[in-house]
């Protein structure tokens, strides 16, 4: 008996079968967007819309483009301060996390040691201890080594979150690039470093670019850490955080459209290199 295929297989479904679980597909990545990008684009609205509006009722769907309740939340006192230490604090926690990250995730696809396996899964087990149960502990270090209150402390802190995941996506994607290919580089008088930097690198970007967009988003969302480790110099979150409860609505939601907006654009602007980098790490 001929083994049946699935263009066959497919040919014995009922059409309104077929037509059923298109519709049904269809309908759940609908409902997935909606869940997604709803609250988004509310946040959206109430801040381009003045702070009349927000406060006001019956709400609206659709923004009146005015700026006051973004002009209200820049010039409140503290902003500016807070956002640039965001910006620092991110994308300090990008440059360490790559830095760290990749290096390690190139050893890991590309050597073999004794307890690489326990290595590998201890790098993961880092996030199994929950940020909260560590906070006293990290504090007083802080505090005895000087790094309390300070920026590089924070980018330290978010750094040991997004450093795990920098280690597996790299060294997923260094085991996807043929080895071949270096060492077609030696033979044509490469060092093993330039082969790396010329041969390597270039293919391993969408996966370097994911971590990176990964670490970014990481620390630009992170407020536990923020909150706990820093006073003088909050990053944005913390300082939301903070003044949460005596801020008004224009505030919040134009607070929340810029904490939003940057990790949106840096995704779209690395897009190209995330939509690749499945191409490369199947190869």
């Amino acid at each position: 008996m001929s083994a049946v295929t699935e263009t066959e297989a497919a040919a014995f479904v009922p059409a309104d079968a077929r037509r059923a679980g298109r519709m049904l597909n269809a309908a759940i990545i609908i409902l997935l967007c909606v869940w997604v990008l709803l609250p988004i684009y509310l946040v959206l609205v109430n801040a381009l819309s003045d702070p009349q509006t927000v406060t006001g009722w019956p709400k609206h769907f659709v923004p009146t483009f005015d700026l006051g309740s973004l002009s209200f939340f820049i010039s409140y006192a503290g902003v500016l301060k807070a956002l640039g230490n965001s910006v620092v604090v991110a994308v300090l926690t990008m440059v360490l996390s790559l830095g760290f990250g990749a290096p390690a995730g190139y050893a890991l696809a590309r050597f073999d040691f004794p307890g690489k396996g326990v290595f590998r899964l201890l790098v993961l087990m880092t996030r199994a201890f929950p940020l909260p149960l560590l906070a006293l502990p990290l504090a007083v270090m802080f505090i005895r080594t000087g790094l309390d209150d300070s920026l590089f402390g924070l980018a330290l802190v978010h750094t040991t979150l997004a450093l795990p995941f920098s280690v597996l996506i790299t060294a997923s994607l260094f085991s996807g690039i043929p080895f071949e290919l270096e060492e077609a580089a030696w033979t044509l008088g490469c060092t093993r470093l330039q082969a790396v930097r010329k041969v390597v690198l270039p293919l391993a970007l969408p996966g370097i670019a994911a971590s990176g967009v990964f670490a970014f988003v990481t620390s630009w969302n992170e407020v536990f850490a923020a909150a706990v480790l820093t006073i003088r110099n909050r990053t944005l979150t913390a300082f939301l955080i903070q003044s949460l409860d005596v801020s008004p609505l224009p505030l919040k939601f134009a607070g929340a459209a810029v904490l939003v907006l940057p990790a949106l654009i840096f995704l779209f602007a690395v897009r190209k290199y995330l939509f690749s980098l499945w191409g490369i790490a199947n190869r």
